[in-house]
């Protein structure tokens, strides 16, 4: 039986690796694993999967040492915006080497970003025809915009510029309508910034009817910086809120995902917030012109009125008139009628007039002091009775010609 041993195995194995993979090979693959190590080298593991089953048909450990690193990372993320990341597909130029003692291993040397970025292209457009055929792309078009949007839930980064740029403007326009904003925090860019985003959206809708909008903005960024945008999971949570959503992410490229199934969207915070005192503006405009069809209404009604009133108050005249001259006479008659009685009602009243002054007359003070009869008081209160008074009171009596006061004894 021939043998050899395992050194010249691994030596054979080695001199048929360089043969056949004499320089660097480029392969496409999804990064499953990445870790950077403290002395700069990069870990990864690139995994393959059956596009139409999911299931996994190659793995293998990779790694970026980090004189290599070093030059890609910056690289890569000034192409594309985005840091090298699981789950993202890449196409890597790589050595194939083995060794006696170390055994298989692939070294990547270079990268290209434009495929990562085609790859995210392909993947949104996936996302685009999956929406469509869920058949929620215009729920959350096809919802009322509130005629004054002036309670807002705002989801942002709160430290963002953009959302500083949204704040004064709609502080500072000269309209000072009054809008009252609530800053609902979240990531706006990188891996979990979608998440972060469906998060505030949860926290809004426990708390919906202190909202009129929701506002969702950030400032501009790379293509790959607003990938979270393109979120499928991100953009079914905005197509079916009950809420209309503004979408303002500062970006000139076409639209994001969440730009087509928001109510509205436009290209930066600033006009998000342009977008709001627009629509108040429009309202009051419209209330403007309300008020004054109202009073075009009101003065030719009240026209209207004033005409009649004329016709009617001449007509009134005319009748007036005419009652006049007939119950003029009558009126002499009964007039004559009424004073012949009026004078014989008088005639009566002074009678008895007088008999009540003779009789209150009868009956006053004044009457009774001058035919001997005397008023005692004590305090100012008429004396009717001795248990009114007691040993040392001063008393006061009144007689017709004086008074004179006495002490109780």
């Amino acid at each position: 039986m021939n043998s050899i041993s395992l050194s010249e195995l691994t030596t054979q194995i080695q001199e048929t690796i360089r043969s056949n993979f004499d320089s660097s090979v480029w392969i496409r693959a999804e990064i499953s694993e990445l870790r950077e190590n403290p002395g700069g080298h990069c870990y990864l593991e690139l995994i393959e999967k059956d596009s139409t089953s999911d299931i996994l048909l190659a793995k293998t450990k990779v790694t970026i040492w980090a004189s290599t690193y070093r030059m890609l990372k910056p690289y890569f993320e000034s192409s594309t915006g985005q840091s090298l990341r699981s789950g993202l597909n890449v196409l890597v130029a790589v050595s194939v080497e083995f060794h006696g003692l170390y055994g298989f291993s692939l070294n990547i040397r270079d990268i290209d970003p434009t495929f990562t970025i085609g790859e995210m292209a392909a993947r949104r457009l996936q996302i685009i025809r999956q929406l469509e055929a869920d058949g929620i792309v215009e729920m959350n078009k096809q919802l009322d915009f509130p005629v004054l949007p002036q309670r807002l839930a705002i989801i942002s980064s709160a430290t963002a510029a953009g959302y500083g740029d949204f704040c004064d403007q709609l502080a500072n326009d000269s309209s000072k309508f009054a809008f009252h904003k609530k800053l609902f925090s979240a990531i706006m860019q990188g891996d979990q910034a979608d998440k972060s985003i469906i998060a505030a959206l949860e926290k809004i809708y426990s708390t919906l009817d202190l909202f009129d909008v929701v506002v969702i903005i950030r400032g501009g960024g790379a293509i790959t910086d607003l990938a979270c945008f393109d979120s499928y999971e991100l953009a079914l949570n905005c197509a079916q809120f009950p809420l209309p959503i503004i979408s303002g992410i500062g970006h000139q490229r076409d639209i994001s995902i969440l730009d087509m199934v928001a109510y509205t969207s436009v290209k930066t915070p600033t006009a998000a917030a342009e977008f709001l005192i627009s629509t108040m503006q429009e309202a009051e405009n419209h209330v403007v012109n309300l008020a004054a069809d109202i009073q075009d209404i009101i003065r030719t009604y009240i026209e209207d009125e004033v005409r009649f009133f004329d016709q009617t108050k001449l007509r009134i005249r005319q009748i007036l008139q005419s009652w006049v001259v007939q119950k003029s006479y009558v009126l002499e008659r009964q007039k004559s009628r009424l004073k012949s009685t009026v004078r014989m009602q008088l005639l009566k009243q002074s009678s008895l007039l007088a008999l009540l002054e003779k009789n209150i007359e009868t009956h006053s003070p004044t009457f009774l002091l001058k035919h001997g009869y005397t008023i005692t008081t004590l305090n100012g209160k008429r004396i009717t009775s001795s248990k009114q008074v007691k040993m040392g009171d001063k008393i006061h009596t009144f007689v017709a010609d004086g008074e004179f006061g006495s002490e109780v004894t």
